[in-house]
């Protein structure tokens, strides 16, 4: 595999980028914030904006606009005589109950009370993006040329708000498991698999392939089609890949009980660490978990993003 090279005008351009997605959110706190533009600010889709500041903040980008609007909204209570339900309308929310419930859950008191001196609150202040230095652990990856090719399976939508797809797709795949919906999955793919098998396995997943609903992604635990290219479509939803170029990154070998970890760990490197510095950025598509088994008989995964030259 490739050793990344990253260089230093590829960070400073990133760089440019997400700190003009963040000035244009932070210009917006005070009506209607457009994930669209910040998105196309920082030459990225959506989705990957949402990733790459969850990865890089540890908090995702929505909860990061109600915390910075309900700092604002604190420091206008105490220093204007703005009534309550028109300061509430004025950060976004529709109704002074609302606003009264988050201004509470953040802050510990409500609204009424934060004009009273000596009142605690608290204060989060504007993010900005910079270059860290951090350990030297080397990140192998490689960029293939891959063909079309299609795929089948069930399919789940997930929202990044509060984490839901951390929690929700180790359930779906728990679940799956359980009721032997990825069993049956590898019977129709007709890849027979077995304790002494290696390599990748024939169920593995794939998100970000669509549009999904409300800010959500679609996630499918999938097969690969048969060569008989039938499979039951009543059953299964039907999925066709495009040719497209990927950049592969594979996990550290893990034991069953360490799964989670390794690849939540491993999609945080990828955005956190190889992105920001690449000669490669992120193109819209479909992204891949392709787990598989080591000649040592541990387990491992690799993460396929479609990607672009900058």
């Amino acid at each position: 595999m490739k050793k990344g090279k990253g260089g230093r005008d590829n960070g400073m351009d990133w760089l440019t980028r997400m700190n003009g997605a963040l000035e244009y959110i932070e210009g917006n706190l005070a009506g209607e914030i457009d994930y669209n533009r910040a998105a196309e600010i920082a030459c990225c889709s959506v989705y990957h904006l949402q990733r790459m500041f969850s990865f890089m903040v540890d908090i995702p980008l929505s909860e990061y606009i109600r915390r910075r609007r309900l700092t604002l909204a604190a420091f206008e209570l105490q220093h204007s005589a703005i009534k309550i339900i028109d300061l509430g309308m004025k950060f976004g929310y529709d109704s002074p109950e609302a606003f009264a419930r988050a201004f509470q859950k953040l802050h510990g008191v409500p609204p009424t009370l934060a004009r009273q001196k000596g009142t605690a609150l608290k204060s989060y202040p504007r993010l900005s993006f910079h270059i860290t230095i951090r350990g030297a652990i080397e990140m192998n990856y490689k960029i293939i040329e891959h063909e079309a090719f299609t795929v089948f399976g069930v399919e789940e939508l997930f929202s990044m708000e509060n984490g839901e797809n951390l929690i929700g797709i180790p359930q779906m795949w728990q679940r799956l498991f359980q009721d032997g919906t990825v069993d049956r999955i590898s019977l129709a793919s007709g890849r027979q698999w077995n304790e002494s098998s290696r390599g990748i396995c024939p169920v593995n997943a794939v998100m970000c392939y669509g549009e999904g609903q409300s800010g959500k992604f679609p996630y499918m635990i999938f097969g690969f089609m048969p060569e008989s290219g039938e499979v039951d479509t009543e059953t299964y939803k039907v999925l066709d890949i495009p040719a497209a170029t990927y950049a592969i990154f594979k996990s550290e070998e893990y034991t069953p009980d360490q799964l989670v970890g390794q690849i939540q760990g491993l999609w945080k490197r990828i955005y956190t660490e190889w992105f920001p510095m690449a000669s490669y950025e992120p193109q819209n598509g479909p992204q891949f978990e392709m787990y598989g088994v080591a000649e040592s008989g541990k387990e491992y995964c690799e993460v396929w993003i479609p990607v672009r030259s900058k």
